[in-house]
């Protein structure tokens, strides 16, 4: 069964505008491939026909088949071809062709926001030329619900990797400490967020030799970033396979084990259910019949839900500094409520905090500018909040903040600019914490709401 590029269009954009307030359920596909976009004369991939003409046959079909969010590997010389036929509205830069770029590209129908390139810290030469460029993985934030008020949004860590090749010695323990190093990345940048991973891990389950891939999982690793593999989950009856199934390409079945895998999780603010997972290897033939790559795409359908307990606004502001979030706290408090407001600011806004009812503190940000606090009464809760940013030695930051609460109170912290955004928590619910990227200053906000 295809997708349907109209209807993913359709629920897309009713995701990001649905009036004033998010949608707060839904679905998005996505799509694994290795576009086997290495120079052909250092790979041709055992495919047959011009790689060019094949790239360009890959770029269609995306477009024909409206795939929610594709992540690639390997494109690399032949980038040009793929995306002059693909009309997908949210597409990443290419990094370059060999030796200079990574290989690594996003094409959406999702927009997302702090999109980054991390190169591996480990390569490994030992059966092939994987130091030849710069491989590594990527990072972005997607928005699958946004509200046209900024007040309410879903958003999704999404990755995309390409790991190190090969079974020699060097090649394994390379390409463990590629996944290791993903999953360090997912502990810091993602604390309190769904997650998305996917791409070439290069990897089996079957092959004693790769041990972190089966450390990404939460049934295998307690300490992880605690992930689910939808082809273990829906197709292999949630076991780990032990013993290798190949498949053969285009594959013929769902059930045998390839190296392209999609790993994702659930958090407080969203809740992930993958409902399908397939190869979708027939989509991707050539006119003759021949496979366009050396690998099979994977494809796999959510549901998602917003959380019950704890939701959040937009993002705003900038993208510099550290990511923290107050979620994974929140998430432990049953009904959690600010009893006190504390922030800093002078030129900008330099700090913010609050105390909840039951003692736990939060405050992120410097220590700068001046202290200033509310006290909330037992029925008065924050419930809205305003934004402004500004431009500090060429980065883009919050300036002030404005809070009001349920009685008309307010407080505010920081110089106003003409950039600013109003945020309102949902009827019934309040403010109770934040999340979002800071340093000395307040980089990125955004508000965690909770019922009242």
């Amino acid at each position: 069964m295809k997708p349907s590029r109209r209807l993913n269009a359709a629920l897309s954009a009713a995701l990001l505008l649905d009036g004033a307030l998010a949608a707060t359920s839904g679905r998005f596909n996505i799509l694994s491939m290795n576009v086997a976009g290495l120079p052909a004369f250092l790979n041709n991939n055992d495919v047959p026909g011009d790689k060019a003409t094949n790239a360009a046959a890959i770029g269609s079909k995306f477009a024909e088949y409206g795939y929610d969010v594709i992540q690639v590997q390997e494109d690399f010389n032949y980038h040009a071809h793929v995306y002059r036929t693909d009309t997908h509205r949210f597409r990443t830069s290419t990094s370059g062709g060999v030796p200079f770029g990574s290989g690594l590209n996003t094409l959406s129908n999702l927009n997302w926001v702090d999109f980054r390139r991390i190169k591996w810290g480990k390569c490994s030469n030992a059966s092939g030329a994987d130091c030849l460029t710069p491989k590594g993985f990527t990072f972005m934030r997607v928005a699958i619900a946004g509200s046209t008020d900024n007040s309410t949004a879903a958003y999704v860590d999404f990755y995309n990797a390409h790991a190190d090749a090969g079974v020699e010695g060097g090649d394994l323990a390379a390409r463990n400490h590629n996944l290791n190093q993903v999953a360090a990345y997912i502990s810091e940048w993602s604390k309190g967020n769904a997650v998305v991973f996917y791409g070439d891990t290069n990897s089996r389950y079957s092959r004693v030799g790769d041990t972190a891939v089966r450390s990404l999982l939460a049934r295998e690793n307690a300490e992880g970033p605690g992930l689910i593999d939808p082809w273990i989950e829906l197709q292999r009856n949630g076991v780990v396979p032990t013993e290798e199934y190949g498949c053969g390409n285009p594959a013929t079945n769902d059930v045998c084990e390839v190296v392209d895998k999609v790993f994702y999780r659930s958090s407080p603010l969203v809740t992930l259910q993958a409902e399908t997972f397939r190869y979708d290897s027939p989509q991707f033939l050539q006119a003759d019949g021949n496979v366009l790559s050396d690998h099979n795409p994977v494809f796999v359908d959510f549901a998602w839900s917003s959380g019950a307990n704890l939701r959040q606004s937009d993002l705003f502001g900038g993208t510099s500094g550290n990511w923290f979030s107050d979620v994974p706290a929140l998430a432990s408090i049953n009904k959690p409520k600010a009893a006190a407001l504390i922030f800093r600011g002078k030129s900008r806004l330099d700090s913010v905090g609050l105390t909840l009812t039951d003692g736990t503190r939060f405050k992120h940000g410097g220590t700068g500018g001046t202290e200033v606090s509310l006290e909330l009464g037992p029925s008065e809760y924050w419930v809205e909040a305003e934004l402004c940013r500004g431009e500090k030695n060429g980065k883009t930051r919050n300036f002030s903040i404005k809070a009001a609460t349920s009685s008309g109170r307010t407080l505010t912290a920081g110089t106003t600019t003409a950039d600013c955004a109003s945020f309102s928590a949902p009827d019934g619910w309040q403010i109770v914490g934040f999340v979002g990227q800071d340093g000395d200053e307040m980089d990125q906000l955004a508000f965690v709401y909770a019922p009242q």
